[in-house]
């Protein structure tokens, strides 16, 4: 089946390869965000095989001067890498020896605190002798790629919004037919998704395609219009006061054959479908992956893959082009493995539906319908129907995150790394809307009211596993089993090898058709981010943004501790045969000791200070308290039951070092509420650490 397979595959990337000397010594560059326009993440080299692999070793590093996440996908070009670290710090680096270039620093820490994930930037686009990278404040720039000063930036965000100052960018921009193609995320803070389309030579606007409806009446003279008259009847109630959410904050890619940008769309804003939309629609075109034409940016088609998302399960995760044969006919398909658990097969030519099959354990669809693939939802997954909480797989962090997938041309298979965590869904119709702040509509839980063994419970339920997919089989040729979820992006190569950074630190090799390990890197930090491969000078090299954090799922809690210590040095690390580099030595500090606290508050302040936690503070600072990542474990912190509490919730005592003040969102007792609850948290973990301690001298 495998030979079979491959043979079916047309895939013009690997042509395009062999074509400029893929195999034959020449160079070899990963100059888009996929590598090539089928994104597929893989490379056509093999000097690094299954047999010299145990050879590789570090050519060199590139230290990144930030402790916050790194996801960058680097990009090579002409002999230079091009990299943006937390913050959307850009960086042009020798690719041979290490030596950097330039560095560009937009300035945007002040606009860290409204982005739901961290500071963090996918990458940058590069063309024609200039860089683009997109903001988190908004603005896309594009700088001279060899002096990284800026030719002209432009802002993306519409300022008389009533959301505007909740936008954020995070993703990668790609410049298609001489425009920029940008998005943006914040669906958590009620905006209203839109892609944009700029001129790369001048920043102007070209075209731009709104995700959502907005209020009825009113007009946006955008390539979206006439699409969205029609999709107004899948929306009910006032969901323009929301935002109404759809955000493009990372997949696009582009198809030069037929001229269509596939963008995917994010979650409702906010998630409750109760809230957003009095509970009625499919509320297109939420969670969907929708064409559209690249010089206008005309609606072409969509496919909705969970109508009425009340879960957060976004079809932003990364989108794979290929050529083959499905049930006996040549098909030129998209793939995706989005967060709701089902492996994707599209036409791409058409949207027509041709296959979805879950990839990890899922409880909240019986089935997808053969012939639509619409879900058939279980009744009790409608938590705001039912007024009950459903505990769901899988959770808002998806069966496969952000991360990119590979797929190898060699094999056929799609290497996915995916998890396996639930999590409860509840309605919270309390909620409201309060501009700036997160609002779910979702019952959020600190984690105070499990019990310590109920939270180790769950936490050792959670499981993650790099899986080699087979699209046409539709089950998995094998699975790699990994300590902790939420490991890096995937690279695929000829040499047989799968590439993966994980939780754990390590930058791990596997074969692409056993899954066995061949050879791992201990890299002082947890990498999430996806590598890369290029050639220079008949030299294969591997390189990776190490740097662990983005968001909740990483920062947050027993999670993240169940890879062990995580944080460390962020660099860029690039690797080749015979490498002989080494990174300095490294000790992880030891956490803060538990501070002297007195227990305050009554049950009913704990509780509320519990809810309020797992809305405001959770995403940075973890579930449960918990911080495993860069951000302050507040369980240790000698600012609990002092008016410093306060003095920097509300007075924005530490903003310079990206704490915000959360002053108009919060009031004295409701931050009061929530220092009630950590204490409770420290005392509860300090007498469990005690005990662990006693239990270790005996």
């Amino acid at each position: 089946m495998m030979a079979l397979t491959a043979l079916l595959l047309v895939l013009p990337s690997a042509c395009r390869d062999a074509a400029d000397g893929g195999q034959a010594g020449g160079d070899v560059e990963w100059p888009l965000h996929g590598r090539t326009e089928t994104a597929q993440r893989f490379a056509e080299l093999d000097q690094i095989d299954r047999e010299t692999v145990s050879r590789l070793g570090l050519a060199w590093s590139f230290d990144l001067e930030t402790d916050r996440g790194q996801e960058a996908t680097p990009i090579m070009v002409d002999g230079v890498l091009y990299v943006v670290s937390a913050y959307d710090v850009v960086s042009a680096i020798d690719a041979r020896t290490g030596k950097g270039l330039w560095t560009y620093d937009p300035e945007v820490r002040a606009a860290s605190a409204r982005s739901c994930c961290g500071p963090v930037s996918r990458g940058v686009a590069v063309a024609q002798g200039r860089v683009y990278v997109g903001a988190l404040d908004g603005r896309l720039i594009a700088l001279d790629a060899k002096s990284g000063k800026p030719v002209w930036e432009t802002q993306t965000i519409d300022p008389s919004g009533p959301f505007a100052v909740n936008y954020t960018i995070t993703g990668a921009p790609r410049v298609i037919k001489g425009n920029v193609v940008i998005g943006n995320g914040g669906a958590e803070f009620g905006v209203r998704g839109y892609v944009s389309a700029y001129d790369a030579a001048t920043g102007e606007l070209a075209w731009r395609f709104y995700t959502v409806p907005g209020k009825p009446g009113t007009k946006d003279s955008a390539a979206s219009d006439a699409v969205l008259a029609k999709a107004q009847g899948s929306w009910a109630g006032q969901w323009w006061r929301y935002g109404g959410g759809g955000t493009v904050w990372d997949a696009i890619e582009y198809d030069p054959a037929l001229d269509l940008i596939y963008i995917g769309t994010g979650n409702g804003s906010p998630w409750n479908h109760q809230m957003r939309s009095d509970g009625k629609g499919d509320n297109l075109f939420l969670s969907s992956i929708v064409a559209l034409r690249a010089s206008t940016g005309d609606y072409v088609w969509h496919f909705q893959q969970v109508p009425g998302d009340a879960w957060d399960y976004t079809a932003t995760q990364n989108i794979v082009l290929a050529d083959m044969e499905i049930d006996g006919r040549p098909r030129k398909v998209l793939m995706q493995a989005p967060k709701n658990g089902f492996f994707y097969i599209l036409d791409r030519a058409t949207g027509e539906f041709l296959n979805a099959t879950a990839y990890v354990p899922q409880n909240w669809a019986k089935s997808i319908d053969p012939k639509t693939g619409r879900p058939d939802i279980v009744p009790e997954a409608r938590y705001y129907r039912t007024g009950k909480p459903h505990f769901q797989f899988p959770s808002s962090g998806g069966g496969h995150n952000w991360p990119p997938m590979a797929f190898s041309s060699r094999t056929g298979l799609v290497y996915i790394p995916a998890q396996d965590v639930g999590m409860p869904f509840g309605p919270n119709p309390q909620e409201a809307q309060v501009i700036g702040a997160y609002t779910s509509g979702v019952a959020m839980s600190g984690g105070g009211a499990m019990s310590a063994a109920d939270r180790k419970a769950l936490y050792d339920s959670m499981k993650a596993r790099l899986i080699a997919w087979d699209p046409i089989a539709r089950k998995p040729r094998w699975t790699s089993e990994e300590a902790a979820p939420f490991n890096g992006g995937v690279l695929a190569t000829a040499g047989g090898l799968v590439f993966a950074g994980n939780a754990q630190g390590r930058l791990v090799a596997y074969d692409d058709e056993s899954g066995k390990r061949l050879w791992s890197f201990e890299a002082q930090t947890g990498i999430v981010a996806p590598p890369i491969s290029y050639r220079l000078d008949g030299v294969q090299y591997i390189a990776v943004m190490a740097g662990w954090g983005g968001g909740w799922p990483l920062t947050g809690g027993v999670m993240a501790l169940k890879a062990g210590k995580t944080i460390g040095p962020n660099r860029l690390l690039v690797f080749k045969l015979d490498g002989a580099a080494k990174l300095p030595a490294f000790t992880p500090a030891e956490p803060l000791p538990f501070p002297d606290v007195v227990d305050k508050g009554t049950p009913a302040q704990i509780a509320q200070g519990d809810g309020l936690f797992g809305r405001f503070c959770l995403r940075c600072h973890g579930s449960g308290a918990v911080s495993a990542g860069a951000y302050p474990d507040l369980r240790r912190t000698g600012l609990l039951g002092t008016k410093g509490f306060s003095q920097v919730v509300l007075g924005g005592a530490l903003a310079e070092m990206g704490m915000p003040s959360f002053a108009g969102q919060l009031t004295p007792a409701q931050v009061d509420a929530i220092d009630a609850y950590l204490v409770r948290r420290s005392l509860e973990d300090r007498r469990i650490e005690a005990q662990e301690g006693r239990k270790q001298t005996r």
